[in-house]
């Protein structure tokens, strides 16, 4: 868990260092992405799905929180700010993507709720090319214009059909693709990296004169993140391996997607925010999974190394 985000740090430091040499990666951001969420869909199978009917409570509410409670305050974490409109589009489209899955392995690593963690991270993501353009209509829309109908028609070709490629692919070639499943980790995180790079070389001018500000802006966007999906859950009386994969599933955002949308419909600055997310909440994660893991809750849970997408950090 400690490799993937000193990766996606070194990442981040060579586009400072040379911005004209990584800017041009740009280009290759969307197959990037394409990559991840593929890999994605090969970690998960359909009873992932099935437990939005078994225990719809916390994985509905968890949703709920993804796409209601994190857009309103990414909006306000930039109003109070005072960001650059394209600095607070950006981090109000971070807002309202579905939750990262790397936030899978952190709840596993925390001792949390796998199964619930899983299953909050795919709804999300299946309800991404509705809910997300959306949401970015009407509050980043007060920053700049969101043309939602092609964003909608990216998160579809960025997202759904690579996820569900993937799906299908893991139910006709199960034997093959369980062979790949220790590699995809790592393919995960280099997209990420990719990503981060060509991100932060395109904006490395941007970066130097807001970084401060917006560093401060991700950083309370993650932890209030954390925070209020705590203690949501914890006002239902769930028990507490429900109350931590419901903390980091609303903490943790598909960054990594935030950014690609955001340079592919406002501007490379309004991307800066997704790539900074992508760097800090994969610490905030690590961290946050050190604490808990050393502290075992009381509460029964299951022993065994979760499979599939439960064991697959996918970093964005």
């Amino acid at each position: 868990m400690t490799v993937f985000p000193l990766l996606i740090i070194a990442g981040a430091a060579l586009a400072l260092l040379a911005p004209a040499t990584f800017a041009p990666l740009g280009a290759g951001i969307t197959y990037a992405l394409m990559i991840i969420m593929f890999g994605m869909g090969l970690t998960l199978t359909l009873p992932d799905f099935l437990l939005v009917i078994k225990r719809p409570l916390p994985v509905l509410a968890g949703v709920a929180f993804q796409f209601g409670f994190m857009p309103l305050l990414a909006f306000g974490i930039a109003w109070a700010l005072q960001l650059p409109p394209a600095l607070a589009a950006g981090l109000i489209l971070v807002g309202s993507v579905p939750g990262g899955t790397s936030s899978n392995v952190v709840t596993y690593l925390a001792r949390g709720d796998v199964a619930l963690s899983v299953t909050m991270t795919s709804l999300s993501t299946l309800l991404s090319p509705l809910l997300t353009p959306l949401l970015a209509l009407w509050l980043a829309g007060q920053y700049l214009p969101v043309p939602a109908g092609d964003m909608a028609w990216d998160i579809v070709r960025i997202v759904l059909i690579p996820v569900i490629g993937g799906v299908l692919l893991r139910l006709l070639l199960p034997r093959i693709v369980q062979g790949l499943q220790p590699a995809l980790p790592w393919i995960s995180v280099m997209g990420i990296t990719y990503v981060v790079l060509a991100v932060v070389a395109g904006s490395s001018e941007v970066l130097a004169s807001a970084g401060a500000l917006l560093l401060i802006g991700v950083v309370l966007h993650n932890l209030l993140g954390y925070t209020i999906g705590y203690g949501a859950a914890m006002l239902t009386k769930a028990p507490v391996p429900t109350r931590r994969a419901v903390s980091v599933e609303v903490g943790m955002q598909n960054s990594g997607l935030a950014a690609g949308l955001a340079g592919a419909h406002f501007s490379p600055e309004a991307a800066l925010p997704g790539a900074i997310f992508s760097v800090w909440h994969n610490i905030s994660g690590g961290l946050l999974a050190s604490f808990w893991g050393a502290r075992r809750p009381k509460t029964p849970q299951p022993q065994s190394q979760p499979d599939d997408a439960s064991a697959t950090p996918v970093a964005t």
